[in-house]
């Protein structure tokens, strides 16, 4: 899924309120490390959901993405997941994502117990 001359940009969604942007080269290790708290900008959230992924060529293409969608509202990033302001190319990489990272666990899973779980379903 995630190649590394590939880069994503990726919306989570936080507690159900909050709307978290970021990129990376490396989704699935991303989104582990917010679920690990092992970022700051997300470790007081509770549930993490991965609702939007989009993918550029090269990191710089993806960081002014990135930039653009930290500078809407919420709304604004609502209207982009539901598809009102576009259609989202990779819903099947957000669902593909969010199924195997179990983007629903309690917090504090390790990944070999987040694996174990996902390995599962």
């Amino acid at each position: 899924m995630d190649g590394t001359n590939k880069w994503f940009v990726y919306m989570l969604l936080c507690d159900q309120k909050t709307f978290y942007v970021g990129i990376s080269n490396d989704v699935r290790s991303r989104i582990l490390q917010h679920k690990n708290k092992q970022t700051i900008s997300t470790k007081k959230f509770s549930i993490l959901q991965i609702v939007y992924l989009e993918k550029y060529d090269d990191k710089f293409q993806a960081a002014k993405r990135e930039k653009q969608l930290k500078g809407w509202s919420h709304a604004k990033k609502q209207n982009l997941i539901d598809g009102i302001l576009g259609i989202n190319a990779c819903n099947e990489l957000v669902e593909v994502t969010s199924e195997e990272l179990n983007c629903e666990l309690v917090p504090n899973e390790d990944e070999e117990t987040l694996a174990r779980v996902t390995s599962q379903t």
